[in-house]
């Protein structure tokens, strides 16, 4: 039998040949910075920053300069929105992009028809496209010039930012560092274990306030019972619809919220803390980043763990924990299978706290207060405060601090100036994008954990969207189900494929009521985490409170 051997020509490498314009040029534009696996997503933010894409000569230069395969470096850039990567011999896209927020809360606010007249103002020059929630709901419509947010937009305002070339938004930063930590060096100064801490928590009843809503003080007890060395995780990824409370908590006061990150990783013994925040955040980049150096000037904690801040690329589904820490390590960020549990084996294979920024903003009042103080600012039989982020048909939107279990009428009248001008509530959206919808005659509901269940809704992280009888209901729920299917990792099918299938069922003038039931069991039991799971939601809410949807109706 003969042999057949085949050989590779002589010096033809696999993959494509770094330019050596392109190799100096990242070097140069990494400089000193470790050229380390989980610093990749931040290495291509320089080089987007820089170039406004990513062309394929970068992407192999870096891919050589880090020491990666260079179809691994593609697939990370490719996975984020925020990456425009450009293949060989493709245009890059204009210098400018103006992106408009189609969310559910803009949408109702006129975002398509700002969409049309920029295209028509701004020309072919500058790149109009449509993006998900950047986080200010409340002042929606919003349009985001590079990085500045417009809100609330009109086509002559964004012509103007970009005419002005305005820079990103840095908001001042109002905390003053010698003013905080008095909670932790109390607890230091005082000599309090971290025993008394985890069950402090656990008497407040603090649960995380990101969604999940487990307990804070038994997932502090966890984590501080797995082996050293342990690792915390700040999760600042909010991307849910409706959802801005984390950017208000930040821009406010991010030393408090330092503040519970500290003592969360002293009480736990983690030697390291990382913020992980949504790039659409700039301005609170800015002033988290001034705030962690006056915190490094002056620590309240010796040896103070290391703060690293990083960065995300704009992809939802890093909300979820193991999503976000596949990102953190500099990879696309898809849910990982458990067991093991991040409190077992999370970032770099270490025990990880993971928490919430609001959740870690209550933890210092709570331990300074005392936890009978927390526990007892609750309404209709709940315990304890939570920051509702309310946009939609109201008086007033905005991050309103209220008791948990308030109901959607209390707060709409109490804290947001009742209903807006010409508007009678017909439904709402008590947990965001997942957290399903519920008609109006559900308004004397409790807000809280374990209330609205029953009715096939949750609160989630308590971002609220008010509905009134002029809207239209069909289109506000394929506007919820488009933006799963946009956000969908991909990596198991019956998300990646099951929102594909809701998208296109909602496309149709009568809908598919059983076909969308079926679908609907078939994501919840199957999809590897809560995007799925969760996604259709709002429509089988929908049908189950508003039948006439199924034929047409608005």
């Amino acid at each position: 039998m003969q042999t057949v051997t085949f050989r590779r020509p002589v010096g033809r490498n696999k993959g494509r040949q770094v330019e050596p314009a392109a190799r100096e040029r990242v070097r140069a534009l990494l400089a000193d910075a470790p050229r380390r696996r989980d610093l990749l997503v931040e290495h291509l933010h320089l080089i987007q920053d820089a170039d406004g894409h990513l062309s394929a000569a970068m992407l192999a230069a870096l891919a050589e300069e880090m020491r990666l395969p260079q179809a691994e470096v593609f697939e990370v850039a490719s996975f984020y929105h925020h990456f425009d990567v450009v293949k060989e011999g493709g245009q890059a896209p204009p210098e400018l992009t103006v992106g408009v927020c189609d969310s559910l809360s803009c949408a109702l606010a006129g975002a398509d028809a700002l969409v049309g007249r920029l295209e028509e103002l701004l020309g072919a020059s500058v790149r109009v496209r449509r993006v998900p929630c950047v986080g200010r709901c409340a002042q929606a419509p919003v349009a985001v010039v590079q990085r500045h947010p417009v809100a609330p937009a009109t086509a002559e305002r964004v012509a103007a930012a970009v005419r002005d070339g305005l820079r990103e938004c840095v908001p001042a930063n109002p905390s003053d560092v010698r003013q905080a930590y008095r909670t932790l060096r109390a607890l230091l100064a005082q000599g309090r274990d971290a025993a008394t801490v985890f069950a402090a928590l656990e008497e407040a009843g603090l649960r995380g306030l990101g969604g999940a809503g487990f307990p804070t003080g038994r997932k502090w007890r966890i984590v501080a019972a797995e082996p050293a060395p342990r690792l915390m995780v700040v999760n600042a990824d909010e991307g849910e619809p409706g959802t801005f409370k984390d950017r208000v908590l930040l821009e406010q006061d991010p030393h408090r919220v330092l503040e519970g990150m500290l003592i969360g990783a002293w009480a736990t013994g983690c030697t390291d803390c990382y913020i992980y925040l949504r790039d659409e955040y700039a301005g609170v980049r800015a002033g988290l980043a001034r705030a962690i150096d006056a915190l490094r000037a002056d620590p309240p904690l010796h040896p103070l763990p290391g703060i690293h801040l990083r960065r995300g690329a704009g992809a939802y589904v890093c909300g979820e924990e193991s999503a976000l820490i596949e990102s953190l390590e500099g990879r696309r960020g898809v849910p990982r299978l458990r067991p093991p549990y991040v409190a077992q084996a999370g970032l770099f294979g270490r025990p990880t706290l993971v928490n919430n920024v609001e959740t870690l903003w209550w933890a210092p009042e709570i331990l300074a207060r005392g936890p009978q103080w927390f526990a007892g600012q609750g309404r209709h039989g709940r315990s304890g405060l939570r920051a509702f982020s309310v946009s939609g048909r109201v008086r007033q939107p905005g991050v309103k601090i209220a008791p948990a279990g308030i109901t959607l009428r209390e707060l709409v009248d109490e804290h947001c100036g009742g209903m807006a001008e010409g508007h009678e509530l017909r439904a709402w959206l008590p947990g965001g994008a997942s957290g399903g919808l519920l008609p109006a005659s559900m308004a004397d509901l409790p807000l809280d954990f374990d209330t609205l269940q029953p009715h096939g809704c949750f609160i989630g992280s308590a971002a609220v969207i008010v509905l009134s009888r002029q809207d239209d209901l069909r289109a506000a729920v394929r506007n919820l189900v488009r933006f799963f299917r946009n956000e969908s990792c991909g990596q198991c099918t019956p998300c990646r494929s099951g929102t594909a299938r809701l998208d296109e069922l909602l496309a149709q003038p009568r809908w598919d009521g059983a076909l969308i039931g079926e679908l609907a069991t078939a994501m919840a039991d199957a999809s590897i985490c809560g995007l799925g799971q969760a996604a259709p939601n709002p429509l089988v809410c929908a049908i189950r409170h508003f039948p006439e949807l199924l034929e047409g109706a608005r």
